[in-house]
């Protein structure tokens, strides 16, 4: 978690000395995805084969593969903007601070769709430019609300920040 190499090898050790499988898989998936994240996003998929492939062959040779997890999780460059972001929208709706869905944003493939107003107006995004098209998709209550607040410490995110930055232009 706080990119020590060799830290994070040594308590991985200890906790295959204590033979507890169960959380040394659960710990590696958390970090991929809550400490490394959109930073190296194939690390959680990584994470996951090879927590699998230690339980499928099991003790001692499932070290193996978990070392290679570990290794690569703690070398990764780390981003939790993610699961902050969604955080975030959590606590809106929760709090109340939500509102409608907009009108044109609706289902309108039913009878009588249109008459209430749904799906009026809808601008689908790939008949745009790029794929994308400029219209509210947040209520009106919270319309100007951000949640996603990129970090730039992995490629992938700066790749994913400079995509938000053209859009918001």
């Amino acid at each position: 978690r706080g990119s020590d190499v060799d830290a994070s090898l040594h308590y991985l050790g200890r906790l295959i000395e204590a033979g507890d499988l169960d959380s040394i898989g659960r710990r590696l998936v958390v970090i991929a995805y809550e400490d490394i994240g959109l930073a190296n996003p194939q690390a959680g998929p990584r994470a996951i084969a090879a927590v699998e492939a230690a339980e499928r062959i099991g003790f001692p040779e499932a070290r193996i593969p978990l070392s290679v997890a570990v290794t690569e999780l703690a070398l990764s460059p780390k981003s939790n903007s993610a699961y902050k972001a969604l955080d975030a929208a959590l606590s809106d709706i929760r709090n109340g601070k939500s509102g409608d869905v907009p009108s044109h944003l609706k289902d309108s493939h039913y009878k009588g769709a249109s008459e209430l107003g749904r799906g009026l107006e809808y601008k689908y995004p790939h008949n745009y430019d790029n794929a994308w098209v400029d219209q509210q998709y947040l209520p009106d209550k919270i319309k100007k609300r951000t949640y996603y607040e990129p970090k730039t410490t992995g490629k992938f995110e700066q790749a994913l920040n400079q995509v938000l930055q053209k859009i918001k232009k």
